[in-house]
């Protein structure tokens, strides 16, 4: 699987981008911004998810490891093909995408083209549940070594891996928003506090 690619920018099209890397060159499906970015003859890295089927074969590129995680956990949502995952992740920032989830703001979601109404509501359904079981998980892990219930740190670590980031970036981010919900606070609060001080500018 190619999960990455460093190379030069050999040709840009109207949604798609040639990256050369040892006198092969491949083609990369990338978002708006990506492609606007995009100069010919410019060195260029992108994290990359390969897609592979019995009938095709195709790559997809991200400037961040953020935007490459949120666009693999779209693909889990059923009916979200990579058209639309891609369309997705590069309307906005994702923090700010992940924000629309938590607070079901379907209305973000359908001004996306390729997005109605039934499939960002199913967005919502499907994504808020994978936040919810990684933080039940983590909870009833918590409460076999002797933790207390409510959504603590290990949960709030747990919902954010569930959204694409990683756990140096999750615990980091779970620390930094800990101030933002007192002790009432739900999995939802913390897990929002933590995604603000990944991106105060969010939400």
């Amino acid at each position: 699987m190619i999960a990455s690619l460093d190379g030069v920018v050999g040709a840009v099209g109207t949604d798609s981008l040639v990256v050369e890397v040892g006198g092969i060159g491949y083609r990369v499906f990338a978002a708006p911004a990506v492609l606007a970015a995009a100069v010919p003859g410019s060195r260029l890295k992108l994290h990359t998810h390969h897609l592979v089927r019995e009938d095709l074969q195709a790559l997809y590129g991200f400037r961040t490891a953020d935007e490459l995680g949120f666009f693999g956990l779209l693909l889990t949502v059923t009916g979200v093909g990579p058209k639309v995952a891609l369309a997705i992740v590069g309307s906005r920032p994702v923090t700010e995408l992940q924000l629309a989830i938590l607070a079901d703001d379907q209305a973000m979601l359908t001004a996306i083209g390729g997005v109605g109404k039934r499939l960002a509501g199913r967005i919502v359904l499907e994504l808020k549940e994978k936040v919810a079981a990684a933080g039940t998980a983590a909870a009833v892990a918590g409460a076999g070594r002797g933790g207390v219930p409510g959504p603590g740190e290990g949960e709030v670590v747990a919902a954010l891996q569930a959204l694409g980031y990683t756990l140096a970036e999750a615990r980091e981010a779970a620390r930094a928003g800990a101030a933002g919900g007192g002790p009432s606070a739900t999995l939802e609060d913390r897990v929002k506090a933590a995604l603000r001080a990944i991106s105060p500018g969010a939400g």
